[in-house]
């Protein structure tokens, strides 16, 4: 809540002053042009805005005064000469009226967009990297956050709001998590300024990111964004879509016997619960007598408080809730969440905790069938350091039973419209290239992911006239449970999509499937995200030759008797076991039924092998949605990329 709102205010000051500094008339600026920016070193900078058809305009920047004309639909444009790393500097741009910009960096300009876990901010992470957080003072790294908004019809001009921060221990939290850490990195390696351009947007499919003209090359996306210029349409969409959004929460609340009228709340401690049934805590719905429930659940616990913690401040950590919750304690709301995947830490206050009995309630909204506490997750009550474990029994009532929700409509989630709202804004903003972390949208139809993906990287790369600027993106975490057998995996079609992306000149690709979290789709380990990026980025951007960047990725088969041996590029200073024996391998016969496998590591090769199979025809390596125990690295500590030999390319840059 208190991110949102630093976000709404920051957003609110760059338009107002938008607003007060320009008069019909003036010269103006689109937003990323302002105080604080970071512009892109070694390439000419542009920059531009409008003003009346005809008038004169100069810059004067960095020992430079440069001047032109807008032309008679009132845009202007200049092009200041390439300049290196330094700063601060002040810009002063001359016309009818006067713009000065201070406090501008030159360095390194990086896009950073996706989904969610882009978005991810260091709010999120801030118990994990409290101590990086308290030393992120640094005004040589700085972001600049793109408001989400979505355009079918036209590419959008300029942002809606928006301003460049500096980082520090405050603005910090509102940094995405990986660009953070990708930014930190790069500078304690380069000592150059970095600037981070965050245009990213929660859930949405690559084919939201692609301009109109890069969707001609699938005709059915096309045709989605087409519908979606329609503006009745598309408003009758909106208002549909909220008017059943509305009707389902009405219906439950109305029909919640935990807060109707004329009894005692549930919430309230006075309440007598003591018939309610037991239920082990955590532990997802599915695995027990409430199933595939949707509606309203009340839970309640009684927890015990010494004399030593009574009235003191406390923290609570409620793991994640799916999908929706509101807690009290001793009958005082506490804390409410509104969807799934955010971790629940919920702060009370001092005086609110009692000595003995305290009644602790939570009231879950479950919408899809699949609701429940998340397991694996920190359920405790903090208190003066002393953690008070909650897992265990806890009672239980169904308060509402309703029919599924309609399913929520998101139009940004369509082809078109992000990249006419947030990306088309930034063409003509030089920068040294894109961090990518996507792709967990399209997992349930991985087939065409290649093809947007790959169209993806040639439209951003054509629509800025910048050549073939780096694009590193990283590959889907691993998630889910992880399976005994092996089987077929939606997530490694997709991670195998983003593997043969590495064809595409001036690419790299960050594996990140020992850095996810079974039980949960945003893993908080976003340090080692940045650091892999940055990685890739010193070599495709920075030009280290030296620098091992990648883990080992699959060349070459061949087969002996009855063995396969496998080759592979990026094995640095040599191929390792993590953490004991070679794990993840799974081969086959000719009839491509896949059992694990013995696999060892023979100087720069794997031989794979299961005594049972007499004439192996494939392998696969980390073929799962979750690839838990796949342990093949090179000795720098990157991690081998999961691929198969029976349909894959082989990929070795």
């Amino acid at each position: 809540m208190k991110t949102d709102l630093r976000k709404l205010i920051c957003a609110s000051a760059c338009i107002l002053g938008m607003l007060f500094q320009f008069s019909p008339g003036d010269v103006r600026l689109p937003l990323l042009l302002s105080d604080g920016m970071v512009l892109q070193r070694h390439i000419p900078a542009q920059i531009w805005g409008w003003a009346d058809p005809g008038e004169k305009i100069t810059v004067v920047f960095n020992r430079q005064t440069v001047a032109s004309v807008a032309g008679p639909d009132g845009r202007w444009s200049i092009r200041l000469a390439a300049a290196d790393a330094g700063g601060p500097y002040e810009m002063q741009i001359h016309a009818n009226n006067q713009i000065v910009l201070r406090d501008i960096l030159v360095g390194d300009v990086w896009i950073c967009s996706g989904q969610s876990n882009m978005v991810l901010p260091m709010d999120r992470v801030k118990d994990r990297y409290a101590e990086d957080i308290a030393e992120s003072e640094n005004s040589f790294i700085r972001q600049f956050a793109v408001p989400i908004r979505y355009d079918f019809n036209a590419p959008a001009e300029d942002l809606q709001g928006g301003c460049w921060e500096s980082s520090n221990p405050q603005t910090v939290l509102r940094f995405s998590a990986v660009g953070y850490f990708f930014a930190q990195d790069l500078y304690k390696t380069y000592r150059v300024p970095i600037g981070l351009i965050n245009a990213a947007a929660g859930g949405t499919p690559v084919q939201a990111w692609l301009s109109e003209e890069a969707l001609r090359r699938f005709p059915a996306y096309l045709e989605t964004a087409v519908r979606f210029k329609n503006k009745e349409y598309l408003r009758q969409i909106i208002e549909n879509d909220k008017s059943a959004q509305d009707a389902w929460y009405a219906g439950i609340k109305s029909a919640d016997t935990g807060t109707a009228e004329g009894q005692t709340p549930w919430y309230d401690p006075a309440f007598d619960a003591s018939a309610w049934p037991a239920l082990q805590i955590p532990g997802l719905w599915a695995d027990g007598p409430l199933d595939s429930f949707n509606g309203i659940v009340w839970f309640r616990k009684e927890i015990a408080i010494p004399s030593a913690l009574a009235a003191k401040p406390a923290r609570l950590d409620l793991g994640c809730i799916i999908d929706s919750d509101d807690v009290y304690l001793n009958g005082v709301p506490v804390g409410s969440t509104s969807y799934r995947y955010p971790p629940r830490i919920y702060r009370i206050p001092e005086n609110l905790l009692r000595l003995g009995k305290n009644t602790l309630a939570v009231r879950i909204v479950s919408r899809s069938g699949e609701g429940g506490f998340v397991p694996d997750k920190s359920y405790q009550l903090t208190v003066e350091g002393q953690a008070i474990d909650l897992k265990g029994p806890w009672q239980y009532q169904i308060a509402a039973t309703a029919d599924p929700a309609p399913r929520q409509i998101f139009p940004q989630y369509n082809p078109l419209g992000l990249f006419n709202g947030m990306i088309a804004p930034l063409r003509r903003y030089a920068i040294k290239g894109v961090i990518w972390y996507q792709g967990e949208s399209n997992a349930e139809n991985p087939s065409d992911y290649q093809n947007l993906f790959s169209a993806l990287i040639a439209d951003w790369r054509r629509q800025r006239h910048q050549g073939d600027f780096p694009f590193l993106y990283v590959q889907l975490a691993n998630y889910m449970e992880a399976k005994d057998q092996p089987s077929e995996s939606n997530w490694a079609l997709l991670r195998e999509a983003q593997l043969k992306a590495l064809a595409i000149p001036n690419t790299a690709m960050a594996v990140a499937i020992d850095l996810g979290e079974w039980n949960d789709i945003h893993p908080l380990n976003k340090s080692e995200v940045g650091r892999r990026l940055s990685l890739a980025a010193q070599k495709t951007a920075y030009g280290d030759s030296q620098v091992v960047y990648s883990g080992p990725l699959y060349k070459s088969i061949k087969r002996k008797g009855n063995k396969i041996i496998l080759s592979f590029t990026h094995i640095g200073g040599g191929l390792i076991a993590k953490d004991g024996p070679l794990k993840g391998f799974a081969i086959a016969g000719k009839e491509n039924r896949f059992v694990w496998a013995e696999a060892e590591i023979k100087g720069n090769q794997v031989v794979v092998w299961n005594d049972k199979i007499n004439k192996p025809a494939a392998v696969r390596y980390g073929w799962a949605d979750n690839p838990a125990g796949a342990n093949l690295y090179n000795r720098e500590g990157l991690p081998a990329s999961p691929f198969r030999t029976d349909r894959q390319d082989p990929i070795g840059p």
